[in-house]
């Protein structure tokens, strides 16, 4: 099975974890609408919406890009249709934006707590719900949130308290949603890295080049999240995946190409 003809609505698809995503998609010819903020090169986050547009492009799909800031409801909605519009559907939504500060408490200002809130559990909401009315007439529906398993270890909480609550929230929204559209036969699924992904984010605020260079590449978020959407979605839902683990259960042996630096010692990702 293959996206072929499929529409994703991707958020955060300039760059990163959400280019991948679109990209792979790309390669089976389906529909791509990016849904970011960023419409002018910034000086250090790579790639806008136009930039992913060409490469989604070059790679064999088709691309719609959109300026939207998933805090504001009215864009958020405004985007869902003009993807519908141009594409004639929605078959996928990827909540992938996402915001992070991993200051600890005294540190944190709380204009950043309400930023990665904004964000991460009430973006996931809403991109969520302006999607799913034209989700259902789909034949094969999916939400796809890039947040990690739940769990109560303390020390996931202890390092981060603000940004682990902010990325919990997406999974606890996904949970929910799972079970609230599971008899309309929508798919809710998180996907999380086992290891660091060489993203913008780790390269500016968690530990640059040196521990990029104890990651993986993007592309292994993308293979595995191609692997849960082309999944019948009435009988894949309510799941938290984890990139290789679903890969491995998929029959990949080699994950040496997707390593950043090949024999290279991994780094974990914080929440595995």
């Amino acid at each position: 099975m293959d996206l072929k003809g499929k529409t994703l609505f991707i958020t955060g698809a300039s760059r990163g974890i959400g280019l991948a995503i679109g990209l792979r998609a790309a390669k089976d010819g389906a529909n791509v609408a990016i849904a970011a903020k960023t419409a002018e090169p910034h000086p250090k986050l790579p790639g806008t919406i136009y930039t992913a547009a060409r490469e989604i492009e070059e790679a064999g799909g088709r691309a719609l890009p959109i300026l939207c800031d998933i805090r504001d409801e009215h864009q958020v909605k405004a985007a869902v249709e003009k993807a519908v519009e141009v594409f004639g559907g929605l078959d996928i939504l990827v909540n992938n934006a996402s915001a992070i500060d991993i200051r600890s408490t005294p540190h944190l200002p709380v204009k950043k707590w309400d930023l990665m809130h904004a964000v991460n559990a009430r973006g996931t909401w809403v991109c969520s719900k302006y999607a799913l009315p034209h989700l259902l007439k789909s034949a094969n529906p999916h939400i796809l949130t890039i947040s990690p398993p739940l769990g109560v270890a303390p020390d996931w909480f202890g390092r981060h308290v603000a940004y682990t609550l902010a990325k919990y929230g997406m999974s606890l929204v996904s949970l929910g949603l799972s079970e609230e559209w599971k008899d309309e036969g929508v798919a809710v699924n998180c996907l999380w890295p086992r290891t660091v992904i060489a993203t913008a984010a780790v390269q500016n605020l968690l530990g640059g080049d040196e521990v990029i260079a104890h990651g993986r590449k993007p592309s292994i978020m993308a293979d595995a999240a191609h692997v849960i959407l082309v999944k019948e979605s009435r009988t894949c839902t309510g799941n938290f995946f984890i990139d290789e683990d679903l890969l491995r259960a998929e029959g990949v042996t080699d994950f040496e190409p997707y390593a950043v630096n090949p024999g290279v010692e991994l780094y974990p990702d914080f929440f595995v």
